[in-house]
């Protein structure tokens, strides 16, 4: 670096003459003036969108239609009646539910009401609860039902500060005889018959400023107890602001809502995003029906987590393997021709006529019925984020014909820092900053940011806040560089870098986005610090295995026999060494061992976004590591 740090952003030089920021693309104007706190921005859209459709939910197999004017009534009921119960401004309420309308309107107005809201992942158990109501200092909670309540029930003589749980879906609880739990909709209509104080709600929204803390955010806690992270209501803002500033408007503002809620990307740039911009937020009927519901919704705006991507990729790759071999040469066609426009678009050079021809001929045979097949046919802006994905993937997908805009944060940026323009993908990048935000590489590699989405610190941990600074950046923990464009990559997180017995340095990422690529697996860990060469924990997609190995008649009865099948530990073998030869040989995985556990969210070794947590999976799995490696 030469000593130097490199920036960019619009108030600092970019690393080169040509440099790109969002700026040089033009903003368009903003709505909602004066709105300077979320709810104050909810209020004055629902005001100002009356009776067009807000959401959409599906329940017992129909989709229900909810108008901006009767959420705005449910906000207001909803925080009239939390003040009935006596929920004092500055105070913090939880919410432990799956993604649903309720969530929304709770979070909202709690808000309004002047508190904190936290969220609480769905998978946690009831000790995690109990860890992330004392910490939050949580006074009210709302559950999703009898299981979620089970978890409070269980620690409840240990959060004598929860004066009140409501409960979304009261089925199994009638009989329930605790004062403290009250139902949803016995707290509506609390509201309700206090509608002639709505006065005093709208004095506590109108008294919120920029500069108040709006909601607690914990962190996946990998390497010690969760923090919480602080985001104010001017980061919240700040954040859903300069989204739509730069993403491109859509002619089908339809979104799917299916993400956690307690994670900062579906909260803030899904579903507030959502609100500040007048999408439609369409909410999947349960987890396990989001590819089916997205089917049904065709939506003009998706935004997923990597592993959502590569489950689509996974399931064209099942169908095509379950097509005809007609219908398979279509495909190997239709993608030949795709692969060859993407190409040029990803050098940002024109489409000559020919292939432009030849492509709208692939779309209308092929690759049509599979964006239909996905849900992803009439998608205009598709984003990724919240992990690293693989290059490979975002060329695939663009070849189908749509683009994915890499968007890259943390839950201490309010979700989001920087963003891949529109039409100017760099596969592998993490694009360029946000208006409001300023990037840089420090001399040790490391990307820092400052700008107005920076958080507040965490929830009483000073000294934890004070480690994350650095002369005024935001110090991410990723390790990156910033290109002739202004374009940022993260190669690695700074305590991920292996450094092996010979002294290479290795970026374990980089090889782990390769194989993830391949539609048979979910996840990988390299190991290979302090140790004569790299080995591999691989977590295989349950789904497209057993789709493999039936079609091959190998024997297995269930996850753990299938991943000791020695037909399954050679294809991914196979996986492995065509990963292999992308990199020099000190960068080659050696050995490997299939984790023969069915991991979901509820385990340790995971995040809630079914990423592999590193030192948990090296800790739980040091025997399978210690095969690897034998002595002498």
């Amino acid at each position: 670096m030469n000593g130097r740090a490199q920036l960019s952003g619009p108030q600092a030089s970019a690393a080169g003459p040509a440099g790109i920021g969002f700026d040089s693309f033009g903003t368009r104007p903003q709505p909602l003036p004066g709105a300077d706190t979320f709810p104050k921005v909810f209020f004055a859209a629902a005001r100002l969108r009356g009776e067009a459709v807000m959401f959409r939910e599906k329940k017992l197999g129909l989709w229900t239609y909810t108008r901006w004017s009767q959420a705005l009534a449910v906000v207001e009921e909803l925080g009239l009646g939390l003040i009935e119960l006596g929920l004092a401004a500055g105070e913090t309420v939880s919410v432990l539910s799956n993604t649903r309308s309720e969530w929304i309107y709770s979070d909202i107005a709690a808000q309004a009401a002047g508190a904190v809201v936290s969220g609480i992942y769905p998978t946690d158990s009831a000790e995690q609860v109990q860890f992330l109501c004392e910490d939050s200092g949580s006074v009210f909670l709302f559950v999703e039902d009898e299981e979620q309540l089970d978890k409070f029930l269980a620690v409840a003589d240990r959060l004598p500060r929860i004066r009140k749980i409501v409960v979304y879906d009261m089925e199994g609880l009638h009989d329930l005889d605790d004062p403290r739990v009250v139902s949803y909709e016995a707290l509506l209509e609390a509201g309700r018959a206090a509608r002639g104080r709505l006065g005093e709600l709208e004095a506590r929204c109108a008294a919120g400023t920029p500069e108040k803390v709006a909601i607690l955010v914990y962190t996946s806690g990998t390497t010690g107890k969760p923090k919480g992270t602080m985001l104010t209501q001017g980061n919240v803002v700040s954040a859903v602001r300069s989204l739509f500033e730069v993403f491109p408007d859509v002619s089908r503002p339809e979104r799917m809502a299916f993400l956690p809620l307690c994670h900062v990307g579906e909260r803030v740039i899904g579903c507030y995003y959502a609100i500040f911009a007048g999408h439609r937020l369409n909410f999947v009927e349960d987890p396990n029906t989001v590819f089916e519901n997205m089917r049904e919704v065709q939506p003009g705006i998706f935004m997923a987590v990597p592993r959502v991507w590569e489950k689509l990729y996974s399931a064209v790759h099942i169908a095509l393997n379950e097509a005809t071999a007609l219908e398979r040469l279509a495909a190997r066609l239709a993608f030949s021709v795709g692969e060859k426009v993407a190409a040029r678009r990803i050098a940002w050079q024109p489409v000559p006529l020919h292939l432009r021809a030849g492509y709208w001929l692939a779309r209308v045979l092929v690759l049509n019925n599979l964006r239909r097949f996905l849900g992803v046919n009439r998608v205009e802006v598709a984003s990724t984020g919240a992990a690293p994905i693989s290059p490979d993937l975002i060329r695939w997908f663009l070849a189908l014909g749509v683009e994915i805009q890499e968007l890259w944060g943390m839950s201490e940026l309010a979700g989001v820092s920087s963003l891949v323009p529109k039409g100017k993908l760099r596969p592998g990048s993490i694009g360029v900053p946000l208006p409001n935000m300023r990037m840089r590489i420090a001399e040790d590699g490391e990307i820092q940011v400052q700008g107005t989405q920076v958080f507040s610190g965490y929830l009483g941990q000073p000294e934890k806040t004070a480690e994350t600074f650095q002369d005024g950046w935001l110090c991410s923990g990723d390790i990156g560089r910033v290109d002739e464009l202004g374009y940022f990559y993260i190669t690695d997180r700074k305590k991920d870098i292996i450094i092996t017995a010979g002294g290479k340095n290795v970026t374990p990422s980089e090889w782990e986005n390769q194989l993830k690529f391949s539609p048979y697996i979910t996840d990988a860990v390299v190991i290979g610090d302090k140790r004569k060469y790299l080995t591999c924990l691989v977590m295989i997609d349950q789904e497209n295995v057993e789709h493999w190995a039936l079609d091959r008649q190998v024997d297995f009865t269930d996850y753990r026999s299938l991943t000791r099948a020695p037909e399954v530990r050679e294809l991914i073998a196979d996986e492995v060494e065509k990963v292999n030869a992308r990199f020099a040989r000190v960068e080659q995985v050696k050995d490997f061992r299939l984790i023969d556990i069915l991991l979901s969210a509820e385990d340790e070794e995971v995040t809630p976004t079914m990423k592999l947590k590193r030192k948990f999976v090296e800790q739980k799995y040091a025997h399978l590591i210690e095969e690897m490696y034998p002595k002498g």
